[in-house]
């Protein structure tokens, strides 16, 4: 097993590559994983670092330590980030910084979940491509009970996971929903016991790595222009990823490694 280490600005964010899994944790454990204004630089500062390099295959998101994976936004920063017009407005430029990083990434991204899932923490989770959780994982939208204005864009990115009749139930109560609520209601794709989290994200994120990567790479831009509005779907870039996958070596490889009934060793060209 091989380890590099990102060097960050912050404390509270940590990254690594391990064997093709890029890792980005949250790191506040103190504080249930909440969601620091500087957290969310780091986020654009790794997920560009991971998107960019040809030896992660996947990225897997996950909270330090076992209470939460993240509790929300520290709501202690709200008095000098975002009570003046001007402290939101460096808030949500950070932020949509990091939701831009997460759009581009091409590499499938994986959320594992422990604990508490809530708010902003909730919102992160819904930037994955698959959220695996532990059986004691807590789902909620406090909102309401904070008095906050809840942005369209998560709204729409819910409704199109869970529907519109549980989206209101998530946001008008405000309540928590435990991993079996969630995992009913489509917002995950699997519950399993805290003890097996760990191997089961690994396993599944060993899985992703062995596989093609431009196929990947090509299923998850055309699911990604799938949930799109019709009018806005870009199907030609979709068509020409395919098409690359068709004309690649791995393409060769994956046929001679079938035919040979051997696992294949794909590299991305």
């Amino acid at each position: 097993m091989t380890a590099v280490e990102l060097e960050l600005r912050t404390p509270y964010m940590k990254a690594e590559v391990i064997d093709g899994i890029g890792w980005m944790t949250f790191n506040n454990p103190e504080r249930r994983n909440a969601m620091k204004m500087e957290m969310n630089e780091a986020i654009a500062e790794i997920l560009a670092s991971f998107h960019a390099d040809d030896h992660v295959r996947v990225v897997v998101m996950q909270g330090a330590g076992d209470k939460a994976f993240v509790s929300g936004a520290d709501i202690s920063e709200f008095e000098t980030h975002r009570s003046t017009p001007e402290g939101r407005q460096r808030f949500d430029a950070v932020a949509a910084a990091a939701g831009r990083a997460f759009a581009s990434l091409d590499k499938p991204l994986i959320a594992k979940i422990r604990g508490f899932c809530m708010g902003g923490g909730l919102a992160t989770a819904l930037q994955a491509d698959i959220r695996i959780s532990a059986d004691d994982g807590q789902f909620g939208i406090p909102a309401a009970r904070l008095g906050l204005g809840y942005g369209f864009s998560g709204i729409h990115k819910l409704i199109g996971l869970i529907g519109p009749a549980m989206t209101n139930e998530v946001l008008m109560t405000a309540r928590r929903f435990s991993a079996e609520e969630a995992f009913a209601m489509g917002l995950i794709n699997r519950v399993v016991p805290a003890v097996d989290l760990d191997a089961a994200v690994v396993e599944l994120a060993s899985q992703i790595a062995a596989n093609a990567p431009l196929t990947v790479k090509a299923a998850k831009a055309a699911v990604g222009e799938a949930v799109k509005d019709p009018e806005r779907r870009d199907l030609d870039r979709i068509a020409v990823m395919v098409e690359t996958c068709f004309n690649s070596e791995d393409y060769i490889e994956g046929r001679r490694a079938f035919m040979e009934k051997r696992q294949a060793e794909f590299k991305g060209r």
